[in-house]
């Protein structure tokens, strides 16, 4: 249906989005199983693990192989070229769970005007649950009233024609895989076969920007396998904080290592003391 939707509407093919992990790897077996034309889009988020990178890469290669046309597109912010690093200096603020705005540059507004696929899930967030297959996209109220959304099974006449008539200026959203929980995706990957990943079989369960807030205390191992990308995170703290110097905000925190164990959710204080700090009460 949604294919349908999208020739008619925006006269191109359904865009996959893929961004490397088990759930973007499904929903691209799905499409190459479907029979529809489609093509395949990856934002490169400049902050994914170098095995995450190289999947995509060989990925893309085979489905172009297939004839499948693939595009790995670089982030940009107002008009330039950008990237993690870039971006926290110019927020002045680290991104956190409840500011991410490196999803909306990085990842979510890289293709307008198309009618577009992705790995969501409501096992995944039960924010989700109270979405349906069809998504509306939009940043503020009035952007999401531009926007309309239309279940799977509604069957409301009014609703559809509604939809197609903001269809041919927005984006639309489909998420095929909404309602499958993580043990369905895993047997399914098992079952055909799918590649996925080297991540996963170093126990990862996730694949993602390395160090996402989302992650919470993930995070941890993450840059304990990639040391490379703390530094990044450090660097670009410092960065921010001097950028905040320039322009006269003023901060709670005196250097990028405050940074980095304040957007960890480290509760220990940078000078606090410890029990080895007091001779006279050790054993």
């Amino acid at each position: 249906m949604a294919s349908e939707m999208s020739l008619h509407h925006y006269g191109k093919p359904l865009v996959c989005t893929y961004s490397g992990g088990k759930d973007s790897d499904v929903m691209l077996e799905l499409f190459r199983r479907s029979g529809i034309p489609f093509e395949v889009h990856n934002s490169h988020t400049t902050a994914d693990a170098p095995q995450t990178v190289r999947h995509i890469r060989e990925t893309f290669y085979r489905m172009e192989l297939e004839g499948i046309p693939c595009e790995i597109q670089m982030p940009t912010y107002k008009g330039e070229r950008t990237s993690m690093w870039k971006l926290i200096p110019k927020k002045l603020m680290p991104p956190t769970k409840f500011v991410r705005y490196c999803c909306e540059v990085l990842k979510e507004n890289s293709v307008k005007n198309r009618y577009i696929a992705t790995g969501v899930r409501w096992s995944e967030s039960t924010k989700r649950k109270s979405r349906g297959e069809f998504e509306k996209i939009g940043k503020t109220r009035k952007d999401v009233e531009n926007f309309s959304t239309v279940m799977l099974l509604e069957d409301n006449t009014s609703k559809r024609r509604m939809t197609e008539l903001c269809m041919q200026k927005n984006t639309m959203v489909v998420n095929p895989i909404i309602d499958w929980t993580y043990t369905e995706i895993w047997e399914f990957i098992r079952s055909e076969g799918i590649e996925v990943c080297d991540l996963y079989d170093c126990g990862y369960d996730r694949v993602g920007c390395i160090g996402c807030p989302m992650a919470g205390k993930k995070r941890y191992r993450e840059f304990a396998d990639f040391p490379a990308y703390k530094k990044l995170y450090l660097h670009a703290f410092d960065r921010m904080l001097k950028e905040r110097t320039r322009r006269g905000k003023e901060s709670t925190w005196s250097s990028a290592e405050e940074v980095f164990l304040w957007w960890m959710e480290d509760n220990n204080i940078p000078g606090q003391l410890s029990i080895e700090d007091f001779p006279e009460v050790m054993p």
